[in-house]
């Protein structure tokens, strides 16, 4: 499998800014494809971090461009009804004719995440078993078929159109670097989502996902491994440092020094930029989302040779 780059929305940054308005946001999606990005995706969060809703964004994006594929980096389906998602992901995935994929987690363990899922009305803790059922009602749903359900969302004979535009529904991409969330995205989904800091233990963790995927009997060659990663490019790796601890700790709320342990990230210049994300590529990585610090423009710039040279 071709290895491909995609692009991360500066959605919640925007908000961050005091500056709601898509156009711009849109602009880059159309930019990004222009440029010869992969794909372009968009984060989800209702109030923990605030940010445009990504299923309302990406239908704009898709209307906007032909060819990338449109994605969530990444969303938390525990927090929503699944059969109201189902037919929102269809619609979508009808919208984009099939280049939609749901990049899915279920949340980190913080007070302001906890808080977000007590305001939509779900018990934190359950949120392991309501994503994994959840999905499974929406595929049931997106086969056409009359579906009879009997769980968290009984259902009767019901019957979701539009069904997706791929066959089966949209990719699913599975996120998580701790071993229940590589064995639910090995077994169960179409690729493993990850932003592991460390080169190392990525690979470690790549070679655990395609032993299981061969336990289960399933085809490694077909699974997406996919990074995303925090890029602070320039030439002045001092600025860059700063720009990025800078990012980070606004971003997050906390800081710095623990979410680079936490979460793949390179500020420097676009040299060593490229040696980074090569390292990942040699490791096995066929997707890599980049999320850049600073004015996207002197971004795109710089990662254009970056691109080049990672071929």
């Amino acid at each position: 499998m071709a290895p491909k780059i995609g692009y991360l929305l500066p959605t919640r940054e925007r908000i961050m800014e005091g500056r709601p308005e898509t156009g711009s946001l849109l602009e880059l999606a159309a930019r990004a494809e222009g440029l010869g990005f992969a794909s372009v995706w968009v984060g989800d969060s209702l109030l923990a971090r605030p940010r445009h809703d990504p299923l309302t964004l990406l239908a704009a994006v898709a209307a906007r461009t032909r060819k990338v594929m449109l994605g969530t980096a990444v969303f938390l389906p525990a927090l929503r009804n699944p059969v109201v998602l189902a037919h929102q992901l269809a619609t979508l995935d009808q919208i984009s004719e099939g280049r939609l994929v749901l990049g899915a987690g279920i949340a980190s363990d913080l007070p302001n995440i906890r808080a977000e899922f007590a305001a939509a009305g779900v018990p934190f803790e359950g949120r392991v078993g309501r994503m994994m059922e959840g999905l499974r009602l929406a595929r049931a749903l997106w086969t056409g078929k009359p579906v009879n359900w009997e769980g968290r969302w009984p259902v009767q004979d019901g019957v979701l159109g539009p069904t997706p535009y791929r066959p089966g529904g949209p990719l699913i991409w599975m996120a998580g670097s701790v071993r229940p969330a590589i064995e639910r995205a090995a077994r169960h989904f179409d690729g493993w989502f990850a932003n592991e800091a460390d080169l190392g233990r990525w690979t470690q963790q790549w070679a655990e996902v395609k032993q299981i995927l061969r336990e289960a009997g399933r085809d490694a060659g077909g699974f997406v491994a996919a990074i995303y990663v925090t890029l602070a490019i320039d030439e002045n790796a001092g600025r860059a440092d700063q720009r990025i601890d800078a990012f980070l700790e606004k971003y997050y709320g906390q800081p710095a020094a623990v979410m680079r342990k936490r979460q793949g990230c390179y500020a420097g210049p676009a040299a060593g930029a490229a040696e980074y994300l090569q390292g990942y590529l040699t490791a096995g990585a066929n997707h890599i989302i980049v999320r850049f610090t600073g004015e996207p423009e002197a971004q795109f710039a710089a990662f254009d040779g970056i691109r080049a040279q990672l071929g």
